[in-house]
């Protein structure tokens, strides 16, 4: 299962038994954050043998406003996140939302993100799997982790064996995410690594200010028991100022926590291994 993980991460100090992490600002903001996140994160996770995917949208082709921040413009932000990977030897990811988009954004980076909404859409995970490059499916706030069996099934069937699946909560009624742990297990059925989506299951959506709410005090409790509960990977998104962020500030970890967030991460991999 995890062939394409150790290939992923060569260079860094891979151990099946341990969590990687997926991390970095929501969105390309700018080369200045996208460096600075980057820097601390990259130190700190070699600090700790944590392998580490930087992270950051390109464009935010989901926001609940048409007047929120959608990105620096696609050129400006695939060829920022691929300065990133090789500035500090890190593979990278990004999301795509047509299935257009996949072949171009595969020149860039490492992992094809599929956002949660998009799951289910044949022709989306089909041209994913046909860049050859690992694909990240992120369940849907509306599916259990046994249906996304169907998500593997589409892009395996494609010829393409690189998947993975990411919890991200489940819709709680219009205005909140709960997250259910049997997920975790149970993805882990179709063969894939599974990752927790530690700060999108955070989210408060549907807020009538435009903007989506969150509880980033809950992080460190979702990633504790993402990692009790066998979550081969983490994903947190990050920011120096999440109030200043441009895009789900609202549930971002300010980026001086997630150093001492990773300590007792890494004590509790150890003692439930």
């Amino acid at each position: 299962m995890n062939t394409f993980l150790t290939d992923l991460f060569k260079g860094q100090s891979y151990d099946p038994s341990n969590f990687f992490l997926i991390a970095g600002p929501c969105v390309v903001e700018s080369e200045e954050l996208v460096m600075e996140v980057a820097d601390k994160v990259s130190t700190t996770c070699k600090n700790l043998g944590i392998p580490y995917v930087f992270k950051a949208s390109y464009r935010k082709a989901n926001r609940t406003s048409a007047s929120s921040f959608t990105g620096l413009g696609d050129d400006t932000g695939l060829g920022l996140l691929k300065k990133v990977g090789q500035k500090y030897h890190l593979p990278v990811t990004s999301d795509i939302h047509a299935h257009e988009e996949a072949a171009i954004a595969a020149e860039y980076i490492d992992i094809l993100q599929i956002p949660a909404f998009l799951c289910r859409q044949t022709d989306l995970l089909q041209a994913a799997a046909a860049t050859g490059k690992i694909v990240n499916v992120k369940k849907g706030q509306f599916l259990s982790g046994p249906s996304m069996k169907f998500a593997v099934e589409k892009i395996q069937k494609a010829g393409n064996p690189k998947v993975m699946l990411t919890e991200r909560g489940t819709t709680f009624g219009y205005q909140d995410l709960v997250v259910d742990y049997r997920n975790i297990p149970w993805m882990k059925e179709h063969g894939t690594p599974v990752i927790m989506d530690v700060t999108h299951s955070l989210q408060q959506p549907n807020q009538t200010t435009g903007v989506t709410g969150g509880n980033p005090q809950l992080i460190g409790t979702i990633a504790k028991a993402a990692i009790a509960t066998g979550a081969d990977g983490l994903f947190i998104e990050t920011h120096p100022n999440p109030s200043k962020a441009l895009s789900d500030g609202a549930n971002m970890l300010q980026l001086d926590l997630l150093e001492p967030l990773l300590e007792q991460l890494v004590k509790i991999r150890r003692a439930v291994i």
